[in-house]
């Protein structure tokens, strides 16, 4: 098994000789859309229409730069989204989307006083206007905490749906739930559900025939995975964990990897041992990145840049700082020496990154704007 190069400190990075200007444009935000409530995610269903998520348990519909009146799903009486890391998180269109009109959502529930939900739900005969009541749950996962949910669900490009949960909440993991391989939490789960009733595990997942184990695992060791994305090019994966006290980290996982990657939380944060009692690093697969504390306090993972409209920055890796509004690209993940610079201050609180069916990013503030990641 393959595993990302680490480098030795991101700040460091920053002052060596890896970049020049004209591998990494200058970029801006260009105002897209604005909402009233906070939004957590963006994304499409196989055309050009956008999908926007409401933290309370809405998905708006953004068409031609406009936000249509009435909302493509609204599940608010079932989300709980008190807490500032619990609501509806994500969603995730079915690969056949345009066949079956399936999709799905993540988000805690009010039911289980926040437990994590996925379910899939169906697109009525307008297919601007999903049914509520076609609700399936798919997997329930009790979170003992309010924070830490992870959250973001996707389909791979093998099909599969990939879901990365937090490591229960609270701080320091005190479950020690993460490099727990019979626990759910604080995991990269990779389910099969098209054709399912509810899900089927891979045949193929790392753990799927060892007693004890849950079977659903495919990665382990994360604290609180905010973004991950699959380069639509070469379907490398690419993980955001948000940090303890000190350290954020991007993670790299290649496309041809067989799974089981240990990304060290509670071992380790960052690149570093996060307890001096227990700092066995051996197994770990450390981040292709890191940044300390000086440079932000929350990473929120981005993607890939494969649109059209800005060739220069193709193969560039995008993520930022929810607290510090700082957005840096990445290239090179796949070798020995990624290449990282910082390429943007905002006063943007950047709860997500969002794709579109071209390629072309956004940038999401939880307030509720929408930005268009734009070369300037």
């Amino acid at each position: 098994m393959r595993s990302g190069f680490s480098l030795a400190m991101f700040f460091l990075l920053l002052s060596l000789p890896f970049t020049t200007a004209a591998q990494f444009p200058a970029i801006d935000l260009e105002p897209y859309v604005t909402v009233p409530n906070r939004i957590t995610y963006l994304t499409h269903a196989g055309d050009e229409r956008l999908f926007l998520v409401e933290k309370e348990g809405r998905v708006l519909i953004v068409e031609n730069q406009q936000v249509l009146d009435s909302p493509f799903l609204d599940i608010s009486d079932r989300v709980l989204s008190s807490g500032s890391e619990q609501g509806l998180l994500s969603i995730a269109f079915d690969p056949n989307y345009a066949e079956n009109g399936e999709f799905y959502v993540n988000y805690t529930d009010q039911a289980g006083d926040g437990d994590t939900v996925i379910s899939r739900f169906r697109v009525t005969d307008d297919p601007n206007v999903a049914d509520p009541v076609s609700e399936e749950i798919i997997l329930t996962i009790d979170q003992p905490a309010r924070n830490h949910n992870g959250g973001q669900i996707k389909f791979g490009p093998d099909g599969y749906l990939y879901v990365g949960t937090g490591d229960g909440g609270r701080g320091g993991d005190p479950w020690d739930n993460a490099e727990n391989l019979s626990v759910l939490l604080g995991k990269m789960l990779r389910l099969k559900v098209t054709g399912e009733a509810t899900y089927a595990v891979p045949a193929d997942n790392p753990y799927a025939e060892i007693d004890l184990y849950r079977p659903e695992l495919w990665s382990y060791g994360l604290r609180n995975p905010w973004r991950f994305s699959f380069d639509r090019e070469t379907g490398d994966l690419y993980i955001a964990d948000v940090g303890q006290g000190s350290y954020e980290e991007v993670n790299f996982q290649y496309a041809d990897s067989s799974g089981g990657e240990n990304y060290g939380w509670n071992t380790s944060e960052g690149l570093h041992c996060y307890s001096a009692s227990n700092c066995d690093m051996t197994a770990v697969t450390l981040p292709v990145v890191e940044y300390d504390h000086s440079l932000g306090c929350s990473v929120t993972g981005g993607y890939v840049y494969r649109g059209t409209a800005f060739p220069s920055l193709n193969g560039i890796y995008f993520f930022g700082d929810y607290c510090s509004g700082i957005i840096w690209g990445m290239t090179n993940a796949d070798t020995s020496r990624p290449q990282v610079e910082r390429l943007l201050q905002t006063t943007v609180s950047i709860a997500s990154f969002g794709e579109d069916v071209n390629g072309e990013l956004y940038v999401l503030d939880l307030s509720g704007a929408v930005y268009r990641l734009v070369v300037r």
